[in-house]
């Protein structure tokens, strides 16, 4: 019995690190784009930044998607969350008002400068233009890689807001 225990734990340990080896594969060119590498600039939740948030979520998306199996596209998931919320600006700056409807249009601001960006196709738009979702009731997530997402960033929002503030 302790020999198979042990047995699963190296073949899982083997499989984290292919995991961790492709999702670096796929997130490594969009990570280390200068306008991405400004997200690390910008406050999300709490203390983490709008760059460690994508981060986050890009990794837990990649995790749901592989533990449950939902066979979602993983190029697509994960160019997803690393851009849902690739706005470029501090929502939390309330002397301007500028943003005071942050929550409901910061998707449209991300899918924009995704597409000046990168060369993202019309899965990756609907994801990341739903990804607020059921805040945004008219925005349905529509394919796997949009409710994975969707979801994916909840958990993550709701992590960071309660248990990592100032």
């Amino acid at each position: 019995m302790r020999r198979k225990r042990n047995s699963q734990r190296v073949t899982q340990s083997r499989n984290e690190h292919l995991d961790r080896v492709q999702m670096e594969e796929i997130l490594s060119d969009i990570q280390s784009h200068e306008r991405v590498q400004e997200m690390k600039q910008y406050i999300q939740h709490g203390r983490i930044t709008t760059y460690e948030h994508c981060d986050r979520v890009a990794h837990l998306s990649y995790r749901i998607n592989q533990k449950l199996h939902l066979h979602a596209n993983d190029r697509e998931l994960l160019t997803a969350a690393m851009l849902h919320d690739f706005y470029l600006y501090d929502w939390h700056n309330y002397d301007d008002n500028a943003h005071p409807w942050h929550g409901y249009h910061h998707a449209d601001k991300a899918v924009e400068n995704a597409r000046l960006h990168f060369h993202i196709n019309p899965r990756v738009e609907k994801a990341i233009w739903s990804h607020m979702w059921p805040l945004n009731i008219t925005r349905v997530p529509r394919t796997r890689e949009a409710w994975i997402l969707c979801l994916a960033d909840k958990i993550v929002s709701v992590k960071e807001t309660l248990t990592e503030r100032k």
